[in-house]
């Protein structure tokens, strides 16, 4: 048993003791060359502290590893052929050399950019590793892209998460280990010698990186990283072998991977709103609103905290992946089913995403341009006509399955168009498409009605002397389908003010803890506070007031709430609301006569 777990423990501890050498060497140079980040606004540090140490990595693992290859005579990896650990270790210093010249020279985003995808495209192309060895009747072209969209993604997404002391090299250290044991169960566990190899070189540079760090990865290491965790899955050689090609990888490098995509989505999404500013909006452009930011400033945790929270989360992912291993039948339903609860996790903290994408809508929504106003106007009939049609679709599929009606392709070829044409026809009669729906009042919504009843009758009525049709079921379909199918056309026209009461929300979150913002009571809940707080809504970008909340001289509506904002009483309660409520302005949103306005300025006097 000892000689079995020698040369895992050897390959380990070389590589650690390596790196333990070489990473206070590396940092001393790099400090005498300049490579220092000095503390800004968006950097977490507040001391000059050196970076590229990620060199101590590439070079411990490296020369650790040949020596271990030299001494015990074996190939590269285990049951390969011998001349690819060498083509990889070139690819890899590569990669490593690209991220170093960031480090020294701070490289243009697309320059480093392109030597990720040309260093991709030579493992698939030089070095002859994709997924196509995975599965084999892949077409070559898509096994091409995958491989360097694979290799590249993992590459920034390291890349991106090292904002904090110990952060890339803690996950990447857990992930390894993860991965080490989907090979090692399914595979020849010497062929896992590597990933041990490269787990005691990052438990090394841990040391100096763990917070309160003395020198930090740099692109050279994140970038490092990145490539051998993504390049690692490809050497597997296991055709049809998901799990452990695929799956455990993507869980292990769950947390770098959504906050990668929630990044490109944010900048995005940044770079469309600020479009024609070349200050700002580049989706290459850093930010402060990776997910260790948040942890940061919503938890309130220290780096340390921040830390281990994401390692925690990083754990329980490769734990989910190595027991869907062994469940063979289920196993993919566990994974599919660690990888929601990850994506839950995370993505349950993208209010700053949806707010920016509210921003964006807002903007497209409601711009003063008189051509593009006219577009959105045009177009937002087929966007009525489209979603009635499919709304009245799915009303009939919903009867039919809550019903237990029978179908076949006759009858759906029959029943079908019959119940959407004939609602149709009296949505068009009754004026649905020329209603602007924003505006719509209860007469609206009334027409609407008569429109889905009279088309709900007079599809039965047809149906009823179809030949084949069941008198019985058509008269039972009748109510049902005229209460499901207005339902969902109510939906579907009220889906807007719903987003806009949403982007408002929004919009309050991001105002509520600044000292700048003007805290709004509305005096009137009727039509004109509407109309107030639609404009609040389109102008979220530059908003600074937010209701806290409403005063209606009806009595009964204190205590009831309208859009999620509070009625506290009427304009008497005034002094004491805006008391307790910090109130900086009063707007006066109803008809008042000049001698009740005169009443409302001695009741607001004393505040």
């Amino acid at each position: 048993m000892i000689l079995k777990i020698l040369p895992y423990v050897s390959v380990f501890l070389g590589t650690l003791l390596v790196t333990l050498i070489l990473t206070p060497v590396v940092r001393e140079i790099n400090r005498k060359l300049g490579m220092v980040d000095k503390p800004d606004p968006r950097r977490i540090n507040k001391v000059p502290i050196p970076r590229g140490g990620g060199l101590a990595l590439v070079l411990g693992v490296s020369l650790a590893y040949a020596v271990f290859l030299l001494v015990t005579g074996r190939n590269g990896f285990y049951g390969l052929p011998g001349d690819l650990f060498w083509k990889m270790a070139v690819l890899s210093w590569v990669i490593a050399a690209v991220g170093l010249a960031d480090d020294k020279f701070s490289l243009p985003p697309k320059v480093k950019l392109l030597g990720q995808l040309v260093v991709a495209f030579l493992v698939w192309w030089w070095a002859d590793l994709g997924f196509g060895d995975l599965w084999p009747n892949l077409p070559w072209w898509l096994d091409c892209v995958l491989t360097v969209f694979w290799i590249t993604g993992a590459v920034n997404a390291f890349n991106l998460i090292d904002g904090l002391d110990g952060l890339a090299s803690g996950i990447a250290f857990i992930a390894t280990l993860g991965m080490a044991g989907g090979v090692f169960f399914v595979h020849d566990p010497a062929s896992t010698l590597f990933y041990f190899a490269f787990a005691g070189g990052l438990l090394g540079f841990l040391r100096y990186n763990y917070h309160p760090a003395s020198v930090f990865l740099g692109d050279c290491g994140s970038m490092y990283i990145g490539f051998v965790l993504a390049t690692l899955p490809l050497l597997s050689h296991m055709p049809n072998s998901f799990l452990v090609s695929v799956g455990v990888p993507l869980l292990a490098m769950g947390v770098p991977i959504f906050d990668t995509s929630l990044a490109i989505l944010r900048r995005t999404i940044r770079r469309l709103i600020a479009r024609g500013d070349t200050a700002s909006g580049q989706v290459m452009t850093a930010d402060t609103d990776h997910l260790h930011h948040r942890l940061l400033r919503r938890a309130g945790l220290s780096q340390r905290k921040a830390a281990w929270t994401l390692y925690g989360l990083t754990a329980v992912a490769v734990v989910f992946g190595l027991v869907a291993m062994s469940l063979e039948s289920r196993a993919g339903g566990l994974w599919l089913g660690a990888l929601a609860i990850i994506a839950v996790v995370i993505f349950k903290d993208a209010t700053i995403e949806m707010f920016d994408a509210g921003r964006l809508l807002n903007r497209v929504a409601h711009t003063h341009d008189r051509d593009s106003r006219r577009r959105i106007a045009v177009w937002s009939v087929p966007f009525y006509v489209i979603f009635d049609v499919l709304m009245l679709g799915a009303a009939y599929f919903i009867c039919v399955s809550s019903m237990g009606l029978p179908q076949s392709e006759h009858t759906l070829r029959t029943f079908l168009p019959v119940r959407v044409v004939a609602t149709f026809a009296f949505l068009v009669f009754f004026g649905a498409y020329r209603t602007v729906w924003s505006r719509a009042v209860g007469s609206n919504y009334l027409r609407l009605l008569i429109a889905c009843v009279l088309g709900s009758v007079a599809g039965s009525v047809f149906l009823y002397y179809w030949p084949s049709a069941n008198a019985v079921r058509v008269n039972a379909m009748t109510f049902t389908y005229l209460v499901v199918s207005f339902s969902l056309l109510v939906m579907v026209r009220v889906f807007r003010g719903f987003v806009r009461d949403l982007f408002y929300a929004l919009d309050c979150s991001r105002l509520r803890n600044r000292k700048d913002v003007s805290r709004v009571l509305v005096y009137g809940a009727g039509l004109r506070y509407k109309s107030f707080r639609r404009e609040l809504v389109r102008t979220t970008s530059a908003n600074e007031r937010m209701i806290v909340g409403i005063l209606d001289d009806d009595v009964y509506l204190k205590g009831k709430y309208i859009g999620g904002i509070r009625i506290y009483g009427t304009i008497n309660d005034a002094p004491e609301v805006i008391n307790a409520l910090n109130v900086d302005a009063v707007v006066i949103a109803c008809i008042v006569s000049d001698e009740w306005l005169k009443v409302v300025k001695q009741i607001l006097a004393p505040t």
